[in-house]
């Protein structure tokens, strides 16, 4: 099955108004329409950015709570109002040190799918786990938290494998590496709807770069990338949307 590509910055707690215009300056100067591309500012930024048709935008958290009194917090409609329409769940760093349950990711990815954003769920090891040959098992048990109970989500669903020992290190895991894990997410997602599971893409994120992206994206179940550091740089993120391009046509 043909997936169209999908090139998707996290600007973390980072960028700035001139980022902003940079990145939007750069990217209109390309011809990428093979390819998304989506944007994911910190969500002060959303309404910096003019609408385009080379990209989307998307924030980087969300609240499972509607509305309410939950100070600091954002609902989908709050971002989906400020020009959101992708929303990432699940982040390593959201689990990590905002201590976001399984269960709590679960009850954020409906609330976005609810409102109409399209959630991009992080799923990954740690260092130690790899070593103790989890992976699999980490992962299973992260998608079984939203979709087992849930599998209708898959359709409206992106899925990011992000091993968070090579988020920001500058370490990547091999393209056969990264292949074998998105091939275990397929598979693993068609228990709960096998159409989904085929059509679903599949973004690879972890120090992702501009001379290792056209390897990852030669690979079968690749569909892109969750793109973190080289995003804050225009002109490599831009390369990698050029090589996700190419990837598309060959």
């Amino acid at each position: 099955m043909s997936r169209k590509a999908l090139i998707a910055a996290n600007w973390k707690m980072n960028g700035s108004a001139a980022l902003v215009k940079e990145m939007t300056n750069t990217l209109q100067s390309l011809a990428i329409s093979a390819v998304d591309v989506l944007l994911c500012p910190p969500a002060t930024l959303l309404t910096r950015f003019a609408p385009s048709s080379q990209f989307a935008l998307g924030a980087q958290t969300l609240s499972h709570e509607t509305s309410g009194a939950f100070t600091g917090e954002l609902s989908a409609q709050l971002l989906s109002e400020a020009g959101a329409r992708f929303v990432i769940v699940g982040h390593s760093e959201r689990r990590s040190l905002n201590f976001e349950t399984d269960g709590l990711v679960a009850a954020k990815l409906a609330t976005a799918v609810a409102a109409g954003l399209t959630p991009l769920l992080c799923v990954g090891e740690s260092l130690a786990e790899r070593q103790q040959e989890k992976t699999q098992q980490v992962i299973a048990r992260q998608l079984d938290a939203v979709y087992a109970s849930q599998p209708e989500l898959l359709a409206k669903s992106v899925i990011a494998y992000e091993p968070i020992w090579a988020i920001g290190t500058g370490e990547s895991a091999s393209p056969e590496q990264a292949q074998q894990t998105h091939a275990f997410i397929r598979a693993h997602l068609a228990q709960y709807d096998a159409t989904a599971a085929a059509a679903v893409r599949i973004l690879y994120g972890g120090s992702v770069n501009a001379e290792n992206c056209a390897a990852l994206f030669a690979q079968a179940d690749i569909d892109g990338a969750l793109v973190g550091g080289a995003s804050l740089k225009p002109a490599e993120f831009a390369q990698i949307c050029l090589a996700a391009t190419q990837g598309a046509k060959d």
